[in-house]
């Protein structure tokens, strides 16, 4: 699991040094003015892109054949690295959708402001999670709902 939290903050640091330029949004500005929209919108087609040309790679190593390792041992190391890489893929399917769930926030006006509270989710935190929903304090009374129903 933390490698592949790893993956995908290596995934949008790359999407960040992608769309370049020297504006970042600032705390100055009004909240999700035209600039930072922009920027966010920019930033978040790059995330995409980056994770759709990773996928694409391993498409085609998939379709380059099967893995024809003599040794078992070699065979079954191989193969549980294909799993976790196509686990890796499957993660990045999910975060595709939550990407485009974001351009779409972008185009209503509704991205940077928490679902649950309207409030602002804040600068910092969407550089950091450019697809988060919700304000920190939201998330975590949401996790901890969440963990009440697990434990009951």
């Amino acid at each position: 699991m933390a490698t592949a939290l790893i993956d995908e903050i290596d995934v949008l640091a790359k999407a960040k040094r992608a769309i370049g330029g020297a504006y970042t949004p600032a705390a100055d500005e009004t909240y999700m003015s035209d600039g930072q929209q922009d920027y966010f919108r920019k930033l978040l087609m790059a995330w995409k892109r980056s994770i759709l040309d990773a996928s694409a790679g391993t498409l085609q190593q998939l379709q380059d054949g099967p893995i024809r390792d003599a040794d078992l041992n070699d065979r079954a190391s191989s193969e549980t690295d294909w799993g976790i890489e196509l686990r890796t893929r499957d993660r990045q399917r999910k975060l595709i959708a939550k990407i485009d769930s974001a351009l779409r926030r972008i185009e209503e006006g509704e991205y940077g402001y928490c679902e649950v509270t309207g409030e602002p989710i804040g600068l910092g935190r969407l550089e950091a999670r450019p697809i988060a929903t919700m304000t920190v304090e939201a998330q975590e009374a949401h996790e901890r709902r969440e963990k009440v129903s697990r434990d009951d």
